[in-house]
């Protein structure tokens, strides 16, 4: 069975929020959850649905190079 890839999203925040909505209701998603993405890494992946926050400009910012 063939899973979609998780949905990245490009960011100039350090603090971003995912409730799992985006491609689906917001009714059909998750908690509200908060994350803080750390300088030297550059992202952070949301532990409910896997989305992916990618700090703009930053280590992990493929769209950068």
């Amino acid at each position: 069975m063939n899973l979609p890839p998780p949905e990245t999203v490009r960011t100039k925040h350090h603090r971003v929020h995912c409730d799992g909505s985006g491609q689906v209701d917001a009714a059909l998603g998750h908690p509200r959850v908060y994350y803080q993405i750390d300088d030297a890494v550059g992202f952070v992946d949301c532990g409910y649905c896997d989305r992916r926050f990618v700090l703009e400009g930053g280590p992990a910012d493929s769209a950068a190079s």
